[in-house]
């Protein structure tokens, strides 16, 4: 069948949601990447509609504001006083009194509904020359929702709200969704015969259907394959329940599009991700906003990605990042931070504990670990020592750093920007460098290491580390209960295999001792 024609599409956003106890319009809550609001219009909008017109009132310039970002192209349309669904439907054809054709009403709190689903009630309502069609379900609890009341040959007689529903009434199972399809004159004439005469004393916009059925109107209710798609959502508990089912669904669609997800109970995905077959997501992880995860790529366990880029065959472990981009076959983490437009080139590497902000790192780059870069741009092939921070921040501008390809900077080195490391150069470790190093060079800014002889004993009298340097001064052994006599600072050094030596002898007689940078 050929796409329906859809003439308007009204969505019911315009309550207070009590309920969810929140200065936040219910409409407006979060789930996995679009607000409640948000998923209703992603279902809405494959129907292609003349007119998407969204009736506010609570919270209304908060809702008007996010209908600006999200569906630029739906009108608000304000209910300033909360007097029931048809009294809001009435108000949004009145800002459309020459629409035509078929007009679709949805509640704005149903994030579970699929386009196919609205699109196939549309399809039934306009093949059966319907006057009203309602979206129905078959649920087990149909505690609270209004019931689908049929005459005995099955035709729709009226639907009831559960407060005005007789015990017989309030029995049945099949609930009324709260998604509708109308002809738009039949819809316009039948909503100003409604009545107040109920126990909210409000125009309820099911009334209708019993108004069309009493005059002969044909009217028609389909039934949704999935009942889940239905469920709306009033407190913070539904809204938990609600994530949780569209968590699995969403989940459940990457694993047969070939994605491998090992605990998919841990594992958070926003319905705006993208992700390449033969990615691999590990446990605890979440991937939230416009992330795209590339093909063999492996993220997880513990990691947060929002707004990220992950290339090809990349690595992220238990690190969180945020508008970064990580290139094919890069390495970042365990707990690494990207801040916005942090930016790896292939093969890149971001290790333990290092925070990178607006920087640039090179192919094959390296900033292993304790490290901070920001508002820098590090070389291919680059190395930076541990330690190294980047001082980019003088108080009142930000100033940067770049650091040349295959350039090795030791550890413990600060780089005060603005400043140059050239291509090649080397910085000794322990250095703070405020002027750039040419390519080729060696940077070195610290002071001289002295040694006082006797200082322990003369000022640490009496200390097991003044025992301890008399023991060994004297060729004594050294005390057996460890950690007692232990008094390294730091916990020890780099192994000779773990260094790499920079010489600071001018004439380049050999390496002097500390000028390291770790891998």
């Amino acid at each position: 069948m050929s796409q329906p024609r859809v003439r308007t599409i009204v969505v019911l956003a315009a309550g207070e949601g009590k309920r969810m106890k929140s200065a936040l319009p219910k409409v407006l809550h979060p789930l996995l990447g679009r607000t409640l609001l948000g998923h209703v219009l992603a279902a809405a909008a494959p129907l292609a509609a003349d007119r998407t017109l969204v009736v506010v009132g609570h919270g209304a310039d908060q809702v008007s504001g996010h209908l600006t970002e999200v569906a630029p192209d739906a009108s608000p349309v304000l209910q300033a006083e909360q007097r029931g669904t048809g009294h809001a439907v009435r108000i949004a054809l009145d800002a459309v009194p020459d629409q035509a054709g078929t007009v679709i009403v949805i509640n704005g709190d149903a994030p579970l509904l699929r386009p196919e689903t609205v699109k196939a009630l549309v399809e039934a309502h306009e093949s059966a020359g319907a006057a009203a069609t309602v979206l129905a379900a078959e649920v087990g609890d149909p505690t609270g929702l209004g019931r689908i009341v049929r005459d005995e040959a099955g035709r729709l007689e009226q639907i009831v709200e559960e407060r005005d529903a007789s015990p017989a009434q309030r029995a049945i199972r099949e609930i009324n969704a709260g998604i509708y399809a109308f002809d738009a004159a039949r819809l316009r004439d039948t909503l100003g015969k409604l009545s107040t005469d109920n126990d909210q004393g409000e125009e309820y916009l099911t009334d209708v259907f019993g108004l069309l059925v009493a005059t002969g109107e044909p009217v028609g209710v389909h039934v949704a394959a999935d009942a889940t798609e239905t469920l709306g959502c009033n407190d913070r508990v539904e809204l938990a329940s609600l994530r949780t089912l569209l968590r699995d669904r969403v989940n459940t669609a990457w694993m047969r599009a070939g994605v491998t997800l090992l605990d998919p109970a841990t594992t958070w995905i926003d319905v705006t991700v993208t992700l390449d077959r033969d990615a691999v997501v590990d446990q605890n992880t979440q991937l939230r906003g416009v992330t795209t995860v590339g093909a063999e790529a492996v993220v997880g366990p513990d990691v947060t990605l929002i707004d990220t880029a992950v290339g090809a065959g990349a690595t992220v472990l238990r690190s969180h990042a945020v508008s970064a981009e990580i290139g094919p076959r890069a390495s970042v983490g365990p707990y690494a931070y990207l801040r916005p437009a942090a930016r790896l080139a292939e093969q890149a590497k971001v290790g333990t504990f290092v925070e990178v902000k607006n920087s640039d790192v090179g192919a094959g780059a390296k900033v292993p670990h304790l490290s901070y870069v920001g508002d820098a741009s590090i070389g291919a092939r680059a190395n930076i020592g541990a330690a190294t921070v980047v001082v980019n921040y003088d108080g009142v501008a930000k100033h940067r750093t770049t650091v040349g390809e295959a350039a090795f900077v030791g550890c413990d080195t600060t780089l005060i920007a603005p400043v140059e490391v050239g291509a090649g150069a080397y910085v000794a470790a322990g250095s703070a460098i405020d002027k750039d190093v040419p390519p080729g060079a060696l940077g070195v800014a610290r002071g001289r290491q002295r040694n006082i002889e006797g200082w322990v004993a003369r000022r640490r009298a009496g200390t097991r580390s003044a025992e301890a340097a008399e023991r060994a001064q004297a060729g004594a052994p050294r005390a057996q209960d460890g950690s007692a006599e232990d008094t390294r600072l730091g916990g020890g050094s780099a192994s000779q295999g773990e260094a790499i030596h920079a010489t600071t002898d001018a004439g380049g007689a050999g390496p002097a001792k500390g000028d390291t940078a770790t891998e």
